[in-house]
C-alpha cells in the first residue's frame, strides 16, 4: 500500500485530501509546512508528497529543494491556488514532479497521483517498456528483439522524459532545465535538434513517435 504525505498549512484542505486519498486505500500522513514534512520523512517511509506552496517557517519551493538536494527521487505534486506561469516553472525547476491549481478536481487529483506513482515504479526499474521496445536506463539503450541501439546521453534522457510521460506535452524550456540544467548556456535550439536526431534513428519504429505540438513542444505518442 502506498504511504502519501500531504503537507499544507491549511487544515480542512489537509483533511479533505486525506480524505479523498484513504477513501482509495492509500496511507495519509499530513503536516503543517515544510519543516514538519521533513520530521515526518525522518521516521516514516513515504512513497509520494502532496505539497502546497505558501507555507510558514519553509515553504513548498524550500521543501523541495532541500529534498532534491538530498538526492531523494521521491515524487511530489505541488497542489497550489498560484497559478501564474512563473510560479509553475519556479516549481519545476526547483524539482516537482507535477503542479496543479486549487481549488482541485478530485477526480484529476487522483488520476495524476496514479500517474505520478506508476513512473516513480519505471524510475526505480530504470526501464522503460513500450511493446517490443525496451528503454534500458542504465545501459541508455533502446532495444527491440535483436536490435540495440546505444544513444548519446542527451539522446537517452530526453526519449526516456518524454515516454515516461506519454501523451505529456513538454515544452522546449522546460526539458532544457530538466535534461540540460537550468544553468546551462546552451540555447533551446539543442532540444530540436536533438528531437531530430531522435526521429531519425527511430523512423519506421511503430512503438512509438515523437510529435510537434504547435506553439508548445513536444510529446512523445505511443501507438501499441
Amino acid at each position: 500500500m502506498f504511504h502519501i504525505l500531504v503537507v499544507d498549512d491549511d487544515k480542512n484542505t489537509r483533511r479533505l485530501m486525506q480524505a479523498v486519498l484513504e477513501t482509495e486505500n492509500y496511507t495519509v500522513s499530513t503536516a503543517e509546512n515544510g519543516e514538519e514534512a521533513l520530521d515526518v520523512l525522518e521516521r516514516e517511509h513515504i512513497d509520494l508528497v502532496v505539497l502546497d506552496i505558501m507555507m510558514p517557517k519553509m515553504d513548498g519551493y524550500a521543501f523541495t529543494s532541500a529534498i532534491r538536494e538530498a538526492n531523494n527521487d521521491m515524487p511530489i505534486l505541488m497542489v497550489s491556488a498560484k497559478q501564474l506561469p512563473e510560479d509553475r516553472h519556479k516549481g519545476f525547476i526547483v524539482g516537482t514532479d507535477d503542479y496543479i491549481v486549487k481549488p482541485i478536481d478530485t477526480e484529476e487529483f487522483l488520476l495524476r497521483i496514479r500517474a505520478l506513482l506508476r513512473r516513480a515504479r519505471i524510475a526505480s526499474d530504470h526501464r522503460i517498456t513500450v511493446g517490443d521496445v525496451v528503454l534500458d536506463y542504465d545501459a541508455m539503450t533502446v532495444s527491440r528483439g535483436d536490435e540495440t541501439i546505444e544513444l548519446p546521453q542527451k539522446e537517452f534522457l530526453l526519449l526516456f522524459k518524454l515516454l515516461s510521460y506519454p501523451g505529456r506535452i513538454f515544452t522546449r524550456i522546460q526539458l532544457m532545465d530538466e535534461i540540460w540544467g537550468a544553468d546551462s548556456e546552451t540555447g533551446w535550439e539543442t532540444v530540436t535538434v536533438h528531437i531530430a536526431k531522435l526521429r531519425r534513428r527511430f523512423e519506421g519504429w511503430k512503438e512509438f513517435e515523437i510529435q510537434s505540438v504547435r506553439g508548445l513542444g513536444y510529446k512523445a505518442v505511443k501507438d501499441v
